[in-house]
Formats: C-alpha cells, structure tokens, sequence
C-alpha cells in the first residue's frame, strides 16, 4: 500500500509543479499573511487546489492539512500534509529554489515524503523505514565529524523581532562552522542535508508542512531531526544533522538560545 501511496504522491507532487512552472502567470496576484514581507499568490492556492483534487480524487477518507488553508480531518487515519509552494518569494523573484512539498502521515508520525523542485525536475521522496532517494537513486548525508567543518543551511521568519533574534544567533554560529547557506524553501533545505549538498540545517519557526516531507527525507537518508534537550523537531527549532554532528550543533546552538525569539 505505502508503494501506491508513494506514487499518488510523486504524481501529485509533478502535477502541481507542471502547473507552477508552465502556467505561470506574468504578473502574480499577491496577498499577505503573518507580516508585510510573508506573501502568498495566486499559484500558491491554484496548486493547493490541484493537490486537494487529485489525492481526494484516489482518496476520499483522508484528511488534509495544508499551508493556503486545506483543512480536513478524514476518517482513515491518514492525513496529507501540503505545502504546494515552499519557497514562496523565491517564487516570486523567479529565484529557482521553490518547491512542492507533500507528506503523509498516520497516528505514529510520518509515512511518506515528496518533495519535487519545479525548475529542476529533481524529485526527492522517502518511505518510513524505506530509505531516501533523489529520482529514484538512494541518497545518504554526509558523515563529517567536525562541526568547524560543517556547511550549514538555515532560515529566517518573518517577523522582523525573530529575524533580528535570529541573525544574533547567527553572528555565533558562522565562526565555528565552515560556512553558511540560506536558500529560502525549508523543505529544499532537508532535502540537501539527506543528499549530501549540506552538511546541517536548523531553523526557527518551521510549521508542520514546512517539516513534514522534507524532514521525513533526512531522516530516512541518515539525519537526526529534532529539536533542542530531547524535543521533537518542531516550530521552537528544528536540526537536521548526521548523528556525528548534531550533539556539536544542538550544544552551540543551545548555547545561543536559538529556540528562544
């Protein structure tokens, strides 16, 4: 079943990603949400839509939780975790680091993860206890054991007290690691920790269609992904790290207070 499931999703995942690269509009309709800089468009809720459809569509039990408002609870037990564009101002900006983000959970935490990149074609996906692969071929992170070697990605809110919290976090990070991305679409971020592009990822602020996919596929590729002092990864923080470097990253980050605003 989790064989079929998985490929509903890819299927979804692709539908919705043609749609956003191929009908994409010259001028986008924009609204806010949580602050003047959080946006959503048009496309954002046209593909929330085509998704809702098309997984209703071979499964009218389930449930949906989705970022542009799909809420539904379901009566089989599993529910579909949507983000239809994770990365909305790189959207935006024609910046090509956006993503369609689909995850699927049961009553124990996630069972399925994809993550497709519009611009790329590139298709992430796991299974719960199946592995992790990127179009079809297994991915592993990187194991490196020195977090003053590590290449990290991370993130930013909106809100502009988080995002100056955030940066002083930050400012005592980017000394004791090698380098720093931001690239702008969490579940891309996960997604380049289980592959090996990154070595790390933490943030801030990640609501559960911002994790559940992507961080579904770190795991199954080797990643820890929690949070801080043995809580799950959720909206407080969010680490994705090898084994070998998430008590280093956890501890400096700790150290910061990075789960504090």
């Amino acid at each position: 079943m989790t064989n079929e499931l998985l490929t509903l999703a890819t299927d979804a995942a692709r539908a919705a990603a043609t749609l956003l690269r191929d009908q994409r509009p010259s001028t986008l309709q924009i609204a806010t949400k949580s602050t003047a800089t959080d946006v959503v468009t048009d496309m954002d809720h046209a593909a929330e839509r085509l998704l809702v459809q098309q997984l209703r569509a071979a499964r009218p039990d389930d449930g949906f939780l989705g970022e542009e408002g799909a809420d539904e609870q379901g009566t089989s037990g599993l529910t579909w975790v949507l983000d239809p564009i994770d990365g909305t101002v790189n959207y935006l900006y024609g910046i090509p680091g956006y993503a369609v983000s689909i995850g699927l959970r049961d009553g124990s935490g996630m069972v399925i993860g994809v993550v497709c990149n519009p611009v790329s074609g590139e298709l992430w996906s796991a299974q719960r206890g199946q592995g992790a692969f990127l179009d079809g071929h297994p991915i592993r992170v990187n194991e490196p054991t020195d977090l003053a070697m590590a290449l990290l990605a991370t993130g930013f809110g909106y809100d502009a007290a988080r995002r100056a919290r955030q940066a002083d976090v930050l400012r005592s990070v980017l000394p004791r690691v090698r380098d720093i991305r931001r690239f702008g679409a969490a579940s891309l971020d996960l997604c380049a920790v289980a592959c090996g592009r990154v070595d790390a990822y933490y943030e801030r602020g990640l609501k559960p269609w911002d994790l559940a996919a992507g961080g579904l596929i770190a795991e199954e590729a080797g990643a820890r992904v929690d949070g801080l002092a043995g809580r799950p990864a959720g909206e407080d923080l969010v680490i994705a790290a090898p084994q070998a470097l998430f008590g280093p990253l956890a501890e400096l980050l700790a150290a910061n207070r990075a789960a504090e605003d």
